[in-house]
């Protein structure tokens, strides 16, 4: 008997996955592949429910053979597994950057022979319903907030972005890419107090006060799904930290950084060039406690900031901190650097690493952005955070605009770097 592969990736069987298996099983013996938990990430999925859970499901269809768990987006392995003699998939595969996926398909069969057959999309209203429901699902409060901690787990390294309202939360939601025979996307959002209050024209000194922030956080979050890593500065005073932490907790908010230094805010980048005060291991250690215990559920994550690199006080002060940090309860130290080389941080994570096997390590790397995802890997590094960068392009971007409408007294000359409005609406309107 021919044997007919598809795959799924979804939480839900709708019509649209019922079409596809009455068809395949026209043409041979049905196995259908479950995409793992890490595969569904990079395919710009999230799974509400287990694998397990999602392999039962197919299988009470009653329309399938045998179920398999597939671990990579791209179909290789199933192929030199399966020698499927029939791939059937959706139509809706043709364009955007699951192309590659379709395409590896394709040069798979010139290699093992086979026939790709493909089902038109089903596009009504309740197919739509359950695809709008499990979005918003991930987007409540109990299923974002654990996600970060799911992500550390599956992920090599997870992949943050900064935003700073509800477009750039839509950028950093539904960018995806084919890159090197792979889907690669974002895995989480960063909210920094230093582009919040550039997005609102004020300095980073912490003037945009904590409920402004919390109301950048709830536009990100009307229209987004991924989890969401806030920048706390300093935590302000215990009693204060201590409400935030259950404020951004209750919102669904993953986790809040607060870093170890004390008085007026200024940014960690000038380093001793202006004056900065790190507090002592004691009192930060006391700020930690009082927000672990405030908090009410084990998802939700305080991580420390070091600044002992950046201040100049070397690695033992730096590895000292770390430590007493995690014993206090924190759930992942992050290490902060000017330096435009990576020497301090690898220095930093490596000995970390050779006491500590578990707690993430957090990097931004505005200075040493030389590195890649990999490297950092190597050293035990789990989050990535790029910082800043969609705020520095947005600027220059605008302003350049701004000055050749100026200079032309039409805006003509601008419009080819424009986005049409055709886009900015399918971004806007396919949430």
């Amino acid at each position: 008997m021919k044997k007919v592969y598809t795959c799924f990736c979804t939480d839900v069987i709708h019509e649209g996955h019922l079409n596809i298996l009455r068809e395949a099983g026209k043409y041979g013996q049905v196995t259908v592949g479950i995409l793992s938990d890490a595969a569904m990430i990079k395919f710009n999925r999230f799974p509400t429910i287990t694998m397990d859970e999602r392999a039962r499901i197919v299988q009470e269809t009653g329309l399938v053979d045998s179920v398999v768990i597939q671990n990579e987006i791209m179909y290789d392995k199933v192929f030199a597994d399966l020698r499927p003699d029939y791939v059937i998939h959706g139509d809706n595969w043709r364009e955007g950057p699951e192309r590659a996926i379709r395409q590896n398909v394709l040069d798979n069969m010139r290699k093992y022979g086979g026939e790709l057959i493909e089902i038109a999309y089903t596009h009504n209203a309740n197919v739509k319903k359950i695809d709008d429901n499990i979005r918003e699902k991930l987007a409540m409060p109990e299923y974002r907030r654990r996600r970060l901690r799911q992500l550390i787990r599956l992920c090599p390294v997870v992949k943050t972005i900064e935003v700073h309202s509800g477009l750039t939360g839509l950028i950093a939601e539904k960018t995806i890419v084919e890159h090197n025979g792979e889907l690669d996307q974002f895995d989480a959002m960063w909210l920094s107090s230093l582009c919040d209050s550039t997005a609102k024209g004020k300095p980073d000194i912490e003037l945009v006060d904590m409920s402004s922030r919390m109301r950048t956080i709830d536009d990100v979050m009307e229209v987004t799904t991924k989890p969401i890593i806030l920048d706390g500065d300093t935590g302000g005073q215990v009693e204060h930290f201590v409400y935030n932490v259950r404020t951004l907790e209750r919102m669904g908010v993953s986790a809040v950084i607060i870093e170890d230094k004390t008085g007026l805010k200024k940014n960690s980048l000038f380093g001793t060039e202006v004056a900065q005060t790190q507090d002592t291991i004691e009192n930060f250690c006391g700020k930690i406690r009082a927000g672990k215990d405030a908090q009410r559920t084990q998802e939700f994550m305080i991580i420390a900031r070091i600044e002992s690199l950046i201040l100049e006080k070397g690695q033992a002060d730096a590895l000292k901190r770390a430590f007493a940090y995690v014993d206090a309860g924190a759930d992942a130290v992050m290490i902060h650097s000017r330096r435009k080389v990576p020497d301090e941080i690898f220095e930093f994570c490596d000995r970390f690493r050779e006491k500590d096997k578990e707690t993430p390590i957090v990097v931004v790397p505005t200075s040493f952005n030389s590195v890649t995802e990999a490297e950092f890997a190597q050293h035990g590094v789990n989050i990535v955070i790029y910082a800043n960068q969609l705020t520095r392009s947005a600027f220059p971007a605008m302003q350049d605009t701004a000055v050749e409408i100026l200079k032309n007294h039409r805006a003509l000359e601008v419009d080819a770097r424009l986005m049409p409005f055709k886009e900015i609406i399918t971004l806007i309107d396919d949430m």
